[in-house]
């Protein structure tokens, strides 16, 4: 895993207040603040959450995704969207690496510009994940 947690700077918790982060040793935590108690979480725990549910979102949309993404690119022939169909269905193994290499620290900035915040509880429980738009289905819900 990288040298910092994938979302460092976009954590915060149940209060609002941003979450630091650190390393112990060479493993990565989260610092959260109980009282002046700080609380060390493995942040793969945490990190791995929030990918799990990016990943939710992504299958239940993931024909909307395939088609609009074919469209962005101005390719929507069949190839085309079977490639990226074929992507986001190893979605894990992309995951993966992200955990690897890590977010650089301007796409982190840039997700907390737009609106990405990742919110926990005390223990490294993820109760939320704002994300800066939502996925409108043909229902408009």
């Amino acid at each position: 895993m990288g040298q910092q947690p994938l979302f460092s700077g976009l954590v915060f918790d149940e209060n609002g207040h941003s979450v630091s982060s650190t390393c112990v040793g060479s493993e990565p935590f989260y610092v959260v603040d109980d009282e002046g108690f700080l609380r060390h979480i493995p942040s793969q725990d945490v990190d791995r959450q929030v990918l799990g549910m990016m990943k939710q979102m992504i299958e239940e949309n993931k024909d909307l995704l395939t088609s609009e993404t074919a469209k962005m690119l101005g390719q929507e022939d069949i190839f085309t969207k079977a490639a990226i169909a074929n992507q986001l269905n190893h979605i894990d193994h992309q995951f993966d690496e992200l955990l690897q290499k890590g977010i650089p620290e301007e796409g982190r900035a840039y997700m907390g510009m737009m609106g990405f915040k990742v919110v926990i509880n005390l223990h490294g429980e993820v109760l939320k994940v704002e994300q800066p738009g939502k996925v409108i289905d043909e229902d408009g819900e």
